[in-house]
């Protein structure tokens, strides 16, 4: 069977498995061989210390509803998990990704009409989410970046939203300005 799998590769015109699936290997680990899922981290590895870690980016717009929030954060989850997160890795990723569209939704259109931009970026292991508005805007982003600070008056919002982002990913930075929308930026390493 692997050999079929092997010929079958070979008349796709890949070279990958070509390269690290040796001719006539079996399924199991045995005098060097991989299996699938090993062969395929393996290439991914071999890639990434070479340098030529290969970019996939997923483009969306969602309307500024909160119905959206949920797809969103799913999409993400599903086209993050081509890099065998773990389940902890997924909910940060998600959780992140819903505080984003949620502070869109809610401080970027004010509950009104109005698009969210979604790129999720992998690069190698690297995964980069950008959620962008073009609401309202931000007048102070480091002072809205402080746990328990909101705008909402009437007591529903705890303010955390970017304490949250802060907390699940790596790296999370905001650009906004009063009239002219927010975009955040979150970085995190998938499999450290």
């Amino acid at each position: 069977m692997s050999q079929e799998i092997n010929e079958d590769m070979k008349s796709k015109g890949s070279s990958q498995m070509e390269t690290i699936w040796p001719e006539g290997a079996d399924m199991g680990k045995q005098e060097g061989r991989y299996t699938m899922k090993q062969a395929i981290k393996k290439w991914e590895d071999g890639r990434e210390a070479g340098g030529e870690a290969e970019r996939e980016t997923l483009r969306m717009e969602v309307e500024s509803k909160s119905r959206n929030e949920e797809f969103a954060r799913v999409a993400v989850a599903v086209f993050i998990s081509r890099l065998d997160p773990t389940l902890e890795e997924i909910d940060d990723v998600k959780t992140a990704v819903s505080e984003a569209v949620t502070n869109a939704v809610i401080h970027g259109y004010g509950g009104k009409e109005g698009i969210i931009y979604i790129q999720v970026t992998i690069e190698g292991r690297e995964l980069s989410v950008e959620i962008e508005d073009r609401g309202v805007g931000i007048a102070d982003v480091p002072k809205a970046m402080e746990p328990m600070f909101t705008t909402d008056l009437s007591g529903e919002r705890s303010g955390m939203g970017f304490s949250f982002m802060e907390a699940f990913m790596d790296e999370v930075k905001v650009v906004s300005a009063p009239g002219q929308g927010t975009h955040v930026l979150m970085k995190k390493r998938i499999g450290r």
